[in-house]
């Protein structure tokens, strides 16, 4: 069985020649990528282009049909359930709460994978969720009914419960989605401030600008494969946006950041 630590010298967190499908319908074929440590990677491209599913290969909630995903330098299929837990944290698209928990009880189960038959909940349990309320700016909405709290209050209540693992790794499919757009920032500075406090993260976003902003590493998708990598300053250009997405447009310097931004170009109309 494999160790916890991971191997020096390679990406704690990679894929080798993935092949993912649903129901023997390919959606990601031959794909290779390693995901920079200590990086904020936001992964984007059209819709239906392998994206989210990329994500749960690599969290081991899909089992590729062919190909590997490496977790510390070993197969990620090597490790007991728990042992992957310890060291990666994956929040879903759309996570369910169990009906009437409150915020804190629910933040509590990120705890699962240090818990075990001679291993109860201890202090040390105690602190990690405390600090992960905190962390997150739940710290007054504890004992609260998740169901009580708004969209955005939820989204960062579910990261404060993948905060309460403990994973210096963590991966988010679209954490931003049916969010206002005040509460799409909010998460994403969230979620750089935990990148800068020396996290991995690993997101799954539509909006490129967005992505653009925050990715300290960028990755884009089409048709099921990686087109291009790299910081979003040297990759993201007109032609890769038009020839992924099809939208014809412009990049300047965002007025705020300096980071690209996408300005679509005006299309005639149809008639």
């Amino acid at each position: 069985m494999a160790s916890d630590a991971p191997h020096a010298g390679a990406s704690r967190l990679a894929a080798r020649n993935l092949r993912l499908a649903y129901d023997k319908r390919v959606v990601v074929d031959d794909l290779s990528i390693d995901l920079p440590d200590g990086g904020f990677t936001i992964i984007v491209g059209p819709n239906a282009c392998g994206k989210s599913t990329l994500l749960k290969a690599l969290s081991r909630t899909l089992k590729p049909e062919s190909g590997t995903v490496l977790l510390g330098g070993q197969p990620i299929d090597s490790y007991r359930s728990k042992a992957v837990a310890r060291q990666l944290a994956m929040l879903p698209q759309s996570p369910i709460a169990p009906e009437a928990i409150a915020v804190r009880d629910l933040v509590a189960r990120g705890r699962y994978p240090h818990q075990g038959l001679f291993q109860q909940w201890s202090h040390e349990d105690e602190l990690a969720v405390t600090d992960a309320l905190s962390s997150t700016g739940c710290a007054d909405l504890s004992e609260r009914f998740v169901s009580e709290l708004s969209g955005g209050q939820r989204q960062r209540v579910w990261i404060a419960m993948i905060l309460a693992q403990q994973t210096d790794l963590v991966l988010l499919d679209e954490p931003t989605t049916f969010l206002d757009i005040a509460h799409q920032y909010e998460v994403l500075e969230l979620c750089a401030r935990l990148h800068a406090e020396g996290r991995t993260l690993v997101a799954v976003l539509h909006d490129l600008n967005q992505a653009a902003r925050y990715a300290t590493h960028l990755v884009v998708m089409k048709d099921g494969r990686v087109v291009a990598s790299g910081m979003p300053g040297d990759i993201l250009t007109a032609d890769l946006v038009e020839s992924v997405f099809g939208l014809p447009c412009v990049i300047i310097p965002d007025p705020v950041t300096g980071t690209p931004m996408v300005v679509p170009r005006a299309a005639p109309l149809a008639g």
